[in-house]
């Protein structure tokens, strides 16, 4: 989708079809949309929309009416949502160029930036493997306004939506598609485009590494492991932190011999949708090119039944040294993740931020509109939270008191993988711990937002892309070393 900024009257725009956010309470006199307001047609409530056709006076020839609700309470997070479920409404009508309309008061660099970012996001459909000849991608989106710094804002958004559907497009891979390797592949193509270094480990590597964490789940799948590291340097010396972000990265989760029941397995395609996240953010930072280093490590398994599958009762030896009893071979993902962690520590990383789709149990707490946030520090937790909130993200600060240890005691081995059904997502967070140390370290579970059942008026079903506009934002926010 080409984006520009419009600096001509709405009226001369030359779109096919314009978008005017109305608001809950205002009535709207142009464009003969008065009338509407007056026979309450046409209210403003959020995501209202209304498409009007051949209007006097307007270049376009059709003209979307889009509710935003009250103004006051119209933030960048609504423009998001707004953009997004107008451009589906239009591309859903075969428009191809689309312009759209910034009230005076909501006209800064902020709402044009989401307003390109919720073009973009809904202009995404999961269809790729659909053979049938209707596809009806957006060409151009433009943003009608004149204030000062909406080229750079528009440009930002750009960055940051096409790095998210990026994510998405990734996550939505079929298993016989993507394998650990296929991953490791894209992560090579994109780094290789943006200018980034990317190593990818292979077995041998690993096992000389001592990750046993991490190759115990592998070793029941046909496909190897890998473990992709992707470097971002800034040009100038900065801040001494050096943030690591590390993803999960199951291209097929079946729960290994602790097999999953069988409805809905088709979906844990999307259990790399932590790592898929990372190689997004990573994508859009060797554009923004943040003041702070940023090294990205995605481990990359399959989780198979098998002859050679991982048993529960094993007992496996993390690249930290500490030894593991494999209770359930279902919670494998914060397995993986620990020999990452510790990886990610020797390689000087100051900070860590993980994602994962990592428990269930964290759906049942949050639902499906909060990533779970857990955090050993409160600084990097307050940068996480504000990063969060400026990309228009939802976390919510989950308990890590040290007491939830105690559920994953083992007799046989340091400790256990899992910790009983009670608490889940926080023994989950727990175990993560054990492998940080005391390196300042956020753990973002995404399970329940990962994913979209069913489609938003402003996004498709499937990937949500969810969380790399947090990410994202909180390495370019990083002013200091300290957190």
């Amino acid at each position: 989708m080409q984006i520009s900024i419009e600096k001509r009257p709405l009226e001369q725009a030359p779109a096919d079809a314009v978008i005017v956010p109305v608001f809950e309470g205002r009535k709207e006199d142009r464009f003969g949309a008065g009338d509407l307001f007056d026979s309450g047609e046409v209210s403003g409530k959020a995501l209202e929309l209304t498409l009007l056709h051949h209007v006097p006076g307007l270049a376009a020839s059709r003209i979307l009416l889009a509710g935003a609700g009250k103004a006051e309470k119209f933030d960048p997070a609504g423009m998001r949502g707004l953009a997004g479920a107008a451009v589906r409404r239009l591309k859903s009508a075969s428009v191809k160029k689309i312009a759209m309309w910034l009230p005076p008061e909501h006209a800064a660099a902020e709402f044009a930036a989401a307003a390109v970012e919720g073009a973009i996001l809904g202009d995404f459909d999961p269809d790729r493997y659909k053979t049938a000849d209707d596809k009806k991608p957006v060409a151009s989106f433009a943003i009608s306004g004149s204030a000062a710094g909406l080229e750079v804002a528009a440009e930002r958004g750009r960055i940051v939506a096409e790095a998210q559907n990026f994510t998405r497009a990734l996550v939505n891979e079929p298993a016989n598609r993507l394998t650990p390797r296929g991953v490791a592949q894209a992560a090579r193509a994109m780094a290789a485009e943006y200018g980034l270094p990317c190593e990818v480990l292979e077995r041998a590597q690993l096992e000389q590494l001592g990750m046993g964490a991490l190759l115990g789940v592998a070793q029941g799948s046909a496909e190897p492991p890998v473990l992709i590291v992707i470097r971002y340097a800034p040009a100038e010396v900065g801040p001494k932190a050096h943030l690591g972000l590390v993803g999960k990265g199951v291209t097929f989760d079946s729960g290994g011999i602790s097999i999953k029941p069988s409805e809905g397995m088709e979906k844990m395609k999307y259990d790399m949708a932590g790592g898929a996240a990372m190689i997004g953010a990573m994508r859009a930072l060797a554009q923004l090119k943040p003041a702070i280093p940023v090294t990205a490590f995605i481990p990359c398994v399959e989780n198979m039944p098998g002859g050679r599958a991982q048993r529960p009762g094993d007992i496996v030896t993390a690249m930290s040294g500490k030894t593991v009893e494999v209770i359930n071979t279902d919670a494998e993902g914060r397995l993986i993740l620990a020999d990452a962690l510790v990886y990610a520590r020797r390689q000087g990383c100051t900070h860590l931020v993980d994602a994962a789709t990592l428990t269930g149990a964290i759906v049942v707490a949050l639902g499906h509109l909060n990533v779970g946030l857990f955090a050993s520090d409160e600084g990097l937790q307050g940068r996480v939270l504000g990063a969060a909130k400026s990309a228009g993200e939802r976390l919510w600060p989950m308990p890590l008191d040290d007491d939830y240890k105690d559920y994953l005691k083992s007799a046989f081995a340091d400790l256990a993988n899992v910790g009983g059904r009670w608490g889940g997502a926080v023994t989950a967070a727990m175990f993560l711990k054990e492998f940080a140390e005391g390196t300042p370290w956020a753990h973002l579970d995404i399970a329940g937002t990962a994913w979209l059942d069913e489609a938003k008026p402003f996004l498709a079903k499937g990937p949500t892309g969810v969380p790399v506009r947090t990410l994202v934002r909180l390495a370019t926010d990083w002013k200091d070393s300290t957190a």
